[in-house]
């Protein structure tokens, strides 16, 4: 099993409207808002360029460590 790295928690102020719209986002993909912002940071990192190449390289996978599930066409 690997080893997990290590996370460091900080104060992070939103207003309100900003984390209802994030609580819903995170909802929809099922993961916490937690998740939700990690999830949102390491792709905005990924895409800039500002990740080394081994963090970058897992694009696929989810940094909070939950899967997204991507809801998928309404069936009728």
């Amino acid at each position: 099993m690997a080893k997990a790295a290590a996370k460091k928690a900080f104060a992070l102020r939103l207003d309100d409207k900003m984390l209802s719209a994030l609580q819903r986002w995170a909802d929809d993909e099922f993961r916490s808002v937690n998740g939700q912002i990690e999830y949102l940071l390491h792709d905005a990192l990924r895409k800039a360029g500002r990740l080394s190449k081994s963090n970058a390289s897992n694009a696929n996978s989810d940094p909070s460590g939950q899967e997204a599930v991507k809801p998928g066409p309404e069936s009728e």
